[in-house]
């Protein structure tokens, strides 16, 4: 069952592809009807990487069409969006799931941050950077000898008072 759409992450993605694109989007028409027939998408995969997608039908039937979503699709994956944050073709095309076109769009740029040629806007959280640690073998040892939190304390509890049923204590 697709999810709710969310007008202020709609926003946010056609703001990021309108920065990246480097023109204005006539964003007075609804995002579904403005994303359809994929060639902005195309447009913004070939400013992330050029020359990725060679042919953008502008005109035609409904199948030329498609196939800009198809040919964003694909560039999409190859930017290192994963399949599963990838929307199939009638989910924009026919309407079906906008909210898996914005998730996809958002993926592309959680994704960009990982590409040191991108210097584009940022959308969404920062990445995580990774933070390796250098251990002596003294301080391994050390920590052998701790006690974890993750244990739990008792914090002076006992088992005085438990009844364990029918009024009786264990010790009739």
């Amino acid at each position: 069952m697709p999810s709710k759409r969310d007008p202020e992450l709609e926003a946010q993605a056609l703001d990021w592809i309108e920065a990246n694109l480097g023109e204005p989007i006539d964003k007075s028409k609804p995002y579904d009807q403005l994303l359809k027939d994929g060639i902005i998408l195309c447009k913004m995969s070939n400013k992330l990487m050029p020359g990725c997608i060679k042919k953008i039908d502008t005109k035609g039937g409904g199948f030329a069409l498609m196939q800009n979503i198809e040919r964003f699709q694909t560039a999409a994956k190859k930017w290192g969006v994963p399949q599963n944050e990838c929307f199939q073709t009638v989910d924009l095309w026919e309407g079906k799931n906008i909210p898996q076109v914005t998730l996809c769009i958002h993926a592309m740029a959680r994704v960009a941050q990982e590409h040191p040629e991108y210097t584009g806007p940022q959308l969404g959280p920062k990445m995580a950077e990774k933070n390796e640690r250098q251990f002596t073998e003294a301080q391994l040892l050390e920590a052998k000898n701790t006690v974890s939190l993750q244990y739990g304390s008792n914090k002076g509890a006992n088992q005085s008072g438990i009844n364990m049923g029918k009024g009786r204590s264990i010790m009739d």
